[in-house]
């Protein structure tokens, strides 16, 4: 081999950039790839399914010939192609399309299919209706809950207030032991009267805190005329009935 003439022009000219000989390179390979891939396709033999599929195809898009026998003997009987069928021309033009099953399920499977998803889908509408019913039930078995322990913090207080009303207009008559031990507050009971989660040292009895605000209540009307809703000591008992709502909470409200 002769040996390059570093001086010559064709030398000179050569593009020297740093890198240029891998992108060339490259670009080669995948030129190359891509003819190989081209050449592959061509050579490659086709299936018996792809040989049908456009055998098939070529069949259904050319129009029907004489040599269908079908088809010469509509024309023996008038008809002319592109004519819709019918003695006066009102059936159809084009031919009922023709539906070719590929795969391998049994007939009836896409309407199987269909059914299935359906009732998937109803059910999945179902679960999601049941759980909304079941939040809003729970919001509501919640609101309860609390409305009935609100009640149930201001019975409370409503007897804590009518024990301190009790004992305050018993000393007064000059009654130092109570009706009922439950009637006055103990001491202990009374410094932490505040204490909303405290237990109640009259819990002991039978009686529920209403039966017990309904007793204590009714024993200050009858026996001081006092009301603790409305704050008031009457004169007498006709005083009492007269200006007083009445006999419970909800009479006031």
């Amino acid at each position: 081999e002769e040996e390059e003439d570093y001086m010559s022009d064709l030398f000179i000219k050569q593009d020297v950039r740093p890198g240029l000989p891998m992108v060339r390179r490259m670009k080669e390979a995948i030129q190359k790839e891509e003819k190989q891939k081209e050449a592959n396709e061509k050579n490659r033999q086709k299936s018996i399914k792809e040989e049908e599929k456009e055998r098939r195809d070529l069949v259904l898009k050319s129009a029907l010939g004489n040599e269908n026998k079908g088809f010469a003997l509509l024309q023996k009987m008038g008809y002319k192609s592109g004519q819709a069928l019918g003695k006066s021309g009102e059936g159809i033009v084009e031919p009922i399309p023709l539906n070719i099953k590929t795969g391998r399920s049994g007939l009836g499977h896409e309407e199987f299919k269909k059914r299935k998803a359906e009732e998937k889908l109803e059910n999945y509408r179902q679960k999601l209706h049941m759980k909304k019913q079941a939040n809003e039930q729970a919001a509501d078995q919640f609101r309860i809950r609390f409305k009935t322990k609100q009640e149930e913090r201001k019975m409370e207080g409503d007897l804590r207030k009518s024990q301190r009303a009790c004992q305050q207009l018993d000393m007064q008559k000059d009654i130092h032991v109570p009706k009922e031990t439950w009637f006055w507050m103990e001491p202990e009971e009374e410094d932490k009267k505040d204490e909303e989660d405290k237990e109640d040292e009259c819990t002991s009895s039978d009686l529920s805190v209403s039966e017990k605000l309904h007793i204590l209540t009714a024993y200050l009307r009858e026996e001081h005329f006092y009301c603790i809703w409305c704050g008031t000591t009457y004169e007498d008992s006709e005083d009492l009935s007269s200006n007083c709502p009445g006999d419970s909470a909800a009479d006031h409200d």
